[in-house]
């Protein structure tokens, strides 16, 4: 994942690739745990692979008890476009909403993240409005949008 995660495209609106594959490997060593410090939360992980094996980055969700999941992704920029990226979300989705009980599902992205709104966008999420940006700790330059499990679709 090292490879994949150091492609600077990447990071074009946040964050910024990982410094070293030791602290990539400290970093994943800390989500495998799978709940937060505190317990409250699922931290659930998932590699992004294609038909060959090869890695192409992974998904993510932060499931709290109260059904509602924050989700994130990441791909390298070489499979950007190709609906991967909506394959590995979705897949994702139905599993928040089958195996762990998740009704909301929330995305916090910077509000110039045109792929990620697109992407989002096409898998049915809709903007949130200001009040819960705030509810749940936004930037001011960042987006919150939504999706509800009514409006997940199983695409198996």
């Amino acid at each position: 994942m090292f490879a994949v995660l150091s492609d600077p495209a990447i990071y074009e609106f946040e964050n910024a690739p990982p410094v070293s594959e030791a602290w990539l490997r400290e970093r994943f060593a800390k989500l495998e745990t799978r709940t937060s410090q505190n317990g409250e939360e699922h931290w659930l992980n998932w590699v992004v692979r294609l038909p060959s094996g090869a890695l192409a980055g992974y998904t993510q969700a932060s499931v709290e008890k109260t059904g509602i999941a924050y989700i994130a992704y990441e791909l390298e920029s070489k499979y950007w476009r190709q609906g991967l990226g909506s394959c590995a979300v979705n897949a994702m989705l139905v599993e928040l909403a089958s195996e762990y009980g998740v009704h909301t599902f929330l995305a916090v992205l910077k509000a110039r993240n045109f792929r990620s709104i697109a992407l989002l966008k096409h898998l049915g999420f809709s903007d949130t409005t200001a009040t819960k940006g705030a509810e749940v700790g936004a930037e001011p330059d960042e987006l919150v949008m939504h999706k509800t499990r009514g409006s997940v679709a199983n695409a198996a």
